[in-house]
């Protein structure tokens, strides 16, 4: 099996539990620090191409610095590149764990989603 690469944040359960299942159906992880070591607006563009899912969903619409930022609301005013420069700028605003083999990509966890995206 090829190595994955795990956007994560450590203190985070969802990321501690699909890391553990990823582990568990025998992967090599290669683990990113989300908080330390946000993706870089290139990698971020990589990685929501290869997803197919709209940008919005790469946004933690329930973290705090969302939700503080008031981004529910600006949003839709700011350019796609506006969106990935801020998802880059801070690594608590962007949805986790990001799992990637380089050619797919899945975007939280959720144990059905694994299963057929890594299983």
């Amino acid at each position: 099996m090829s190595k994955l690469q795990v956007y994560q944040y450590p203190k985070c359960g969802t990321c501690r539990n699909a890391i553990k299942w990823l582990q568990s159906h025998g992967h090599e992880l290669e683990l990113h620090h989300i908080k330390e070591e946000p993706p870089a607006p290139e990698t971020l563009e990589k990685l929501i191409g290869l997803s197919g899912l709209p940008l919005k969903k790469f946004f933690n619409t329930s973290g705090e610095a969302y939700k503080e930022m008031g981004l529910k609301d600006k949003l839709a005013d700011m350019s796609e590149k506006e969106q990935i420069e801020l998802l880059s700028s801070n690594g608590m605003l962007i949805k986790r764990p990001i799992v990637t083999d380089g050619r797919k990509v899945t975007v939280g966890f959720k144990e059905d989603q694994y299963e057929s995206a890594w299983g």
